[in-house]
């Protein structure tokens, strides 16, 4: 069985080798999807029973994993040495330094990794992180899945 829990956070970002507006400092009100499998539990007098996994167990998982850490926090790219001098000069700002460039699709496979483990280790039986989607803009969005990562 498949469940799917949706979340939203705000984030800033810069595509520095980008030939149009993304080249600019920037912000999305991105939306995260993240697409648990697992077995249906099946046993009365059991808290899940009838559910792969209470939602609220997927969403703190993503909250505390993700959403708090990138929520109104601007994501930059480790090689982008000129705006990582500018962050670091504003007292307390959020950053987040990412290996990566913060595209959707990098940040869509970011995420998948660092929740991956965390859904996994939620309760007793065997539970699988299927899928993440993770929406730019509610036209632009990137899909990463379990089979995509193990290649």
């Amino acid at each position: 069985m498949l469940i799917t829990r949706r979340l939203e956070f705000d984030a800033g970002h810069r595509i520095p080798d980008h030939r149009s507006l993304c080249r600019h400092l920037h912000g999305h009100r991105y939306v995260i999807e993240a697409t648990v499998s697992g077995d249906v539990t099946l046993q009365d007098g059991n808290p899940r029973n009838g559910m792969v996994l209470d939602f609220s167990e997927v969403k703190s998982a993503m909250r505390s994993t993700i959403v708090d850490v990138w929520d109104h926090a601007f994501l930059v790219y480790r090689g982008d040495t000129q705006i990582r001098t500018f962050l670091d000069s504003l007292p307390d700002h959020r950053t987040v330094v990412l290996d990566v460039v913060p595209t959707a699709e990098n940040l869509a496979a970011e995420a998948f990794r660092l929740l991956a483990p965390r859904i996994a280790e939620l309760c007793e039986k065997s539970l699988r992180l299927e899928a993440l989607r993770l929406y730019e803009t509610p036209n632009c969005w990137a899909d990463v899945t379990r089979a995509m990562l193990q290649d």
